[in-house]
């Protein structure tokens, strides 16, 4: 066998061949040397895997250091904020402390079982004035008696909203309450403040005397965040509603609503039940382009506050990038190393499995006369063989199968005719009505467009519609006169019984429309149910208008066939009402065409013992007796 018809480069084909050492070839070589060559070929695989399996691990183990310093990061601010609030109570219990004993050492004309308490000023003052310097962090203080009066001191001055908060915290104090109130913005430019008023109220002996109020200075916090703004992080501070309490940078204002971010929103989804720190992977969209992000939550809860740190996904995991790239790229010049040690081998293996799976998909298409020629002394040489017999045998066994789906069919559809013809014989003035009535059903259901599977389900259902007449009394079926009352209402029974009898075979329920519908009227006045207009299938309205055709076109012991063209204006006059326009339209179309012949109809003698008196021509309304009777 040549090397280069086998898939080898001419150049080391010609090598080979000078090679002074032949090794003996055999006459079979087992598939399993050769996946053990290709095997020790691409022997590098394992350390691949082994060194993926190394990435994913340090991946995880990165990814979950970088979650944890944001963790850290944002627990180390809810604590400060927390030690920070929890001081500054702790400072004004002291200073309510001191009011409480300087009013008791100073009682004057004071009765503390009056609602109201003369404050003395100069010391209060000077105490205030004490408290607020004690602290940077501190912008303002007052104090108010019972009635709302009182002193203050600091380095701000209330503006219309820190006083409207001020009122807040006096109510608050009023119910015994500590206050603890939204960020607000005072100054303006440079000198712009986010602040934030804490109060609490002054008991002596469960009564209110009044209330201390401290204006704190948020700067504290904006410099912490701003320290954590250094290490890559993003971090800010919102409240319980989702807006902004401070951030590092101007960027976003105090107050502003933060909950675009899906971190913040997951915070404030979260309510009370915000308890511990969570860390999200969101996404922020900016127009076409959109930010990856990682971000970590901690809540406040002494205030319903949430510290906040967020963080390029591209930033926080670039180690973890990094130690990706490197990784494939080492997997990718050892999958190049094997890949060239390998290929000699798998084009000896890969070549005959092409031509292999090319007739197989041949096969899998219905073609069963692919045969495969493959040249080689492995396994995959007896496997063509194999596949060969099998595809011979496969040809054999579907073409049986088709001849007896045929015969079965042919079977099928003979019983089906036969049934038919059973039901027209019993009643011998309908003889041949099934055939006619499924022959015009299939030509209206072809002029209106319907498919092939449709057209089947018609043809079997309009052969069998009148399948229910078996279970009618033949005094009835083969009555010459007109019916009476309640003969008529035996006689509709004939589209449920022919229902019933075929409901038990499966194969045949698309077909039951047809069968127990197909006197259904538009406007409701059809049986056996009343249904109207679209509530009616169409297999039954094609079924209708070929069946009230072939009744009016045929001779019947009650009624004259009609000229065609006067059968066609009664149907067109039951157009909307009866029967449906499209099919009538169809049926039009037809037989404009000239593809509908109507051959004379003869009777035989009716009975001696009456005659039959004949109906006028079908009006719209009532429903016409011969085509019930169709």
């Amino acid at each position: 066998m040549s090397l280069v018809r086998t898939g080898f480069p001419r150049a080391w084909a010609d090598r080979i061949a000078f090679l002074p050492l032949k090794l003996p070839i055999p006459a079979r070589i087992p598939l399993l040397y050769v996946i053990l060559a290709v095997l020790l070929a691409i022997s590098v695989l394992p350390m691949y895997f082994y060194s993926a399996q190394i990435e994913n691990m340090n991946r995880e183990r990165l990814k979950t250091n970088e979650m944890l310093l944001q963790n850290t990061v944002t627990r180390s601010l809810a604590d400060d904020i927390f030690q920070h609030q929890e001081a500054l109570h702790m400072m004004l219990a002291n200073l309510s402390s001191s009011v409480q004993v300087m009013m008791l050492a100073n009682p004057g004309d004071n009765d503390l079982n009056n609602s109201a308490q003369t404050l003395p000023t100069p010391e209060l003052r000077a105490m205030l004035e004490n408290f607020v310097s004690s602290s940077n962090d501190i912008a303002y203080a007052t104090l108010l008696n019972a009635d709302a009066k009182g002193v203050s001191a600091g380095r701000i001055e209330p503006d219309a909203f820190l006083q409207r908060e001020l009122e807040r915290a006096y109510e608050a104090a009023r119910e015994g309450r500590i206050f603890s109130g939204q960020p607000l913005m005072v100054g303006s430019g440079k000198s712009a403040h986010t602040v934030m008023l804490v109060s609490s109220p002054i008991m002596y002996d469960g009564r209110f005397l009044g209330m201390i109020g401290s204006v704190v200075d948020m700067e504290y916090l904006i410099r912490r965040l701003r320290q954590v703004s250094l290490t890559g992080l993003m971090p800010y501070v919102v409240d319980s509603q989702g807006r902004l309490v401070a951030a590092a940078t101007s960027q976003y204002a105090t107050g502003q609503d933060m909950t675009h971010f899906d971190i913040v929103r997951s915070f404030v989804g979260d309510g009370v039940k915000a308890q511990l720190a969570a860390t999200r992977e969101f996404t922020i969209s900016g127009g076409k382009d959109a930010t990856e992000m990682l971000g970590t939550y901690s809540p406040v809860t002494s205030l319903d506050w949430a510290v906040v740190v967020q963080k390029p996904r591209e930033d926080a995991y670039r180690g973890i990038y990094e130690m990706q790239r490197t990784g494939r790229l080492l997997a990718l010049l050892a999958v190049f190393v094997s890949v060239g040690l390998s290929i000699l081998s798998a084009r000896r293996i890969t070549s005959p499995l092409q031509v292999l799976a090319q007739s197989s998909r041949a096969v899998a298409r219905g073609d069963f006369s692919q045969r495969v020629h493959v040249k080689t002394r492995t396994e995959i040489g007896e496997l063509a063989t194999t596949f060969n017999t099998m595809s011979e045998e496969l040809e054999h066994f579907v073409e049986d199968l088709k001849r007896a789906a045929e015969e079965n069919k042919a079977l099928f559809m003979g019983s089906i005719q036969m049934l038919a013809g059973a039901v027209d014989e019993k009643d011998p003035y309908t003889r041949g009505h099934s055939d006619r009535v499924t022959k015009y059903s299939l030509m209206v259901a072809k002029e209106m467009g319907a498919d092939a599977e449709f057209l089947e389900i018609v043809r079997i259902s309009a052969q069998l519609h009148d399948v229910g007449k078996i279970g009618i009394e033949d005094r009835i079926l083969k009555k010459p006169g007109a019916l009476t009352p309640e003969e008529f209402e035996i006689m509709k029974t004939h589209t449920t019984k022919g229902a019933n009898i075929l409901r038990p075979v499966p194969q045949l329920s698309a077909m039951l429309p047809g069968i127990e519908l197909h006197h259904e009227a538009l406007n409701g006045r059809g049986y056996p149910y009343g249904l109207k207009d679209d509530e009616i299938p169409l297999l039954a309205r094609v079924i209708a208008v070929a069946d009230t055709f072939d009744a009016l076109t045929t001779n019947r012991p009650y009624q004259k066939a009609h000229d065609p063209i006067e059968a066609l204006r009664i149907i067109q006059n039951l157009s909307g009402q009866r029967l449906d326009p499209k099919a009538i339209a169809a049926l039009l179309a037809v037989f404009q065409r000239g593809e509908i012949t109507i051959q004379k109809q003869f009777l035989p003698p009716p009975p001696t013992e009456s005659v039959a008196q004949p109906l006028p021509t079908p009006e719209i309304e009532p429903l016409p007796v011969e085509t019930v009777r169709s």
